[in-house]
């Protein structure tokens, strides 16, 4: 098992909000759970935790089941988005699985009653666990079909108080093309609302972004893929793209 990176320096954040996708579990692939990759997200957010910082994390279910594409195969939008919020909840036990055996507490709370498994959603509570130093995992989307976990994500962050989202993707920020089609893609270092709005730079859905500008909850896009770049973030170093007023 790889170490982890320690430092004495203070980390900018005192509470952050990770959105992952479903599809980072899925490892090279995308699709079902990978132990590898839940292994190395796993070792980072205890990097993070490390530092002092508070975590809290919202998942994606596209690795297992993606709602919108349920429904262009003939399942019912509604229901298909309801057994996508069900994928979401399984990796959300998962990445719980992986935490606690680096010796991190944890919960997973959902939208979703599903005592059994996981505490229903209360802000307070969550709130709470955060402070005593708990991981918490919140599943199942915001609990209804038409939004998306982009959006269940700004909504938790807001209400838990988070001091900024942490995008997690497969590329370095965010481009003003696709940096994959076009080697000469420009990355932004930072980038504030309107101007992302105007470029129509698709860093969120419309939901979920507007949220956040509401809010002025500022979000970073960043490669979670590179070892150790989630601590590089919570230090409050140049990583990614930061999104702000």
């Amino acid at each position: 098992m790889k170490k982890t990176v320690r430092t004495t320096r203070r980390p900018k954040y005192r509470r952050v909000l990770l959105k992952l996708s479903g599809e980072a579990l899925g490892g090279p692939g995308g699709l079902s759970i990978s132990a590898e990759a839940l292994q190395r997200m796993a070792l980072q957010v205890r990097e993070v935790r490390d530092l002092g910082v508070q975590v809290a994390v919202v998942i994606g279910g596209g690795n297992i089941f993606r709602g919108l594409s349920g429904s262009k195969r003939g399942i019912e939008r509604a229901s298909g988005d309801y057994m996508g919020m069900l994928a979401t909840i399984i990796n959300s036990l998962a990445l719980q699985d992986a935490l606690e055996k680096l010796g991190l507490a944890t919960r997973v709370q959902t939208s979703i009653t599903m005592s059994q498994i996981a505490e229903p959603f209360i802000r307070r509570r969550a709130m709470r666990h955060l402070e005593k130093g708990r991981v918490v995992i919140f599943g199942g989307g915001t609990g209804n079909p038409y939004f998306s976990t982009d959006t269940a994500a700004a909504l938790r962050a807001n209400e838990i108080g988070a001091d900024v989202i942490l995008k997690a993707t497969k590329v370095d920020g965010i481009y003003d093309s696709d940096p994959l089609k076009n080697p000469c893609a420009k990355r932004y270092a930072t980038i504030t609302y309107a101007e992302a709005l105007s470029k129509r730079l698709r860093i969120m859905d419309s939901t979920a972004f507007s949220l956040c500008m509401d809010n002025k909850m500022p979000i970073i896009v960043f490669d979670l893929f590179k070892e150790h770049n989630l601590r590089r973030v919570a230090l409050g170093e140049n990583v990614g793209t930061r999104v702000s007023e």
